[in-house]
């Protein structure tokens, strides 16, 4: 293998999810998986699923030392961990592909939507965000990632193709959904069984911190500000997200056929966007890398209506950072990412 990978915080989903989506991989070799909170037992004591994969492999505590020469090192912390972290391993390793919130937004929109100032400000630019089919050269030329938030990664693809043309106003309402895996391995109360099965709840009304990342994106690709109304909903399921995206069309004669053709021709040479003709349900993305959009034009109520769903450990998460990591180490992006999903 011509690649040497570290995992930090390995022991959450999304860490678990890496080293799985990693066993396969033809070039990336993970020689060290970290977390504290389970430092000496064996990834296969808590994750039986990757004995196989890695029967050897245990869990070391997070030192930054360990990591020192690594090509590319992989951070599945919590908001708020890594830029602690990162100070001490940048320029140690050769890329660092972060999945947490803490280089995503300039210091001052992090500040206003996670409530605490950035303590290394410094080092954000020295990030790209890693939503690589609307920023594949930002991504290729840079060092290190952030890998975009789950919610943000249905979203902006859901909508991209319609602020890229110039089709809509800047304002839009994204309701979205997400399994019980989205909030991590962590007890909490609202993720008991008895909590969440046969119920649906919204949170984060009104200030879900990853409305910035809504609002970021398709500001950027509108060249112009866009402002989101973003509500999350926790549904009794493991994996899986939708976004379902409202917006008001600035221009006349849209019909659903012509969104279709546009959004085919955008996404044309993306291998993990699927444009499909029915909404897609969220099992048709559990296991795979892919985002799977459709979009209607509402001749009724002259609104567009726009649907994405993917696997949030996968293209939400882990998938996307190992896509990102191929990309910023020069190689085939889809390298061990399945674009087909399980079912049943």
């Amino acid at each position: 293998m011509s690649y040497r990978a570290g995992v930090v915080g390995g022991s959450g989903y999304t860490g678990a999810e890496l080293l799985r989506l990693l066993s396969t991989h033809p070039e990336i070799e993970v020689v060290h998986v970290s977390a504290d909170s389970n430092a000496g037992a064996p990834v296969a004591a808590l994750y039986p699923s990757l004995a196989v994969a890695y029967p050897g492999l245990v869990y070391d505590a997070m030192d930054p030392v360990a990591v020192a020469g690594l090509d590319v090192l992989f951070l599945a912390m919590p908001h708020g961990a890594s830029q602690s972290f990162v100070p001490k391993v940048i320029g140690e390793v050769g890329h660092i592909v972060d999945l947490g919130a803490d280089f995503r937004l300039p210091s001052e929109q992090y500040a206003q939507w996670y409530g605490e100032a950035h303590t290394a400000p410094e080092l954000i630019d020295q990030f790209a965000y890693g939503l690589i089919e609307l920023g594949r050269p930002a991504v290729a030329a840079a060092t290190n990632i952030a890998v975009p938030g789950c919610y943000p990664t249905a979203s902006t693809l859901a909508l991209a193709p319609l602020f890229a043309a110039g089709l809509v106003e800047p304002t839009v309402i994204v309701d979205a959904m997400s399994g019980l895996s989205g909030a991590g391995r962590g007890l909490k109360i609202t993720g008991h069984f008895t909590e969440a099965d046969e119920s649906v709840s919204a949170y984060g009304l009104l200030n879900h911190r990853h409305t910035a990342e809504i609002e970021q994106v398709l500001s950027g690709l509108a060249g112009a500000p866009v402002t989101a109304l973003f509500t999350p909903h926790l549904v009794p399921m493991i994996r899986g997200m939708q976004a379902t995206c409202h917006a008001v069309p600035t221009v006349a004669g849209l019909t659903t056929a012509k969104l279709l053709d546009l959004y085919r021709e955008f996404y044309a040479a993306e291998p993990f966007v699927a444009v499909v003709d029915e909404p897609p349900p969220t099992k048709a993305a559990t296991g795979a890398n892919t985002c799977l959009v459709t979009v209607r034009f509402d001749e009724r109520t002259g609104r567009i209506l726009a649907l994405g769903v993917l696997d949030n450990l996968v293209k939400g998460a882990s998938g996307g950072a190992i896509q990102n990591a191929n990309v910023v180490l020069g190689l085939p992006e889809a390298t061990a990412l399945p674009t087909v999903g399980m079912w049943p």
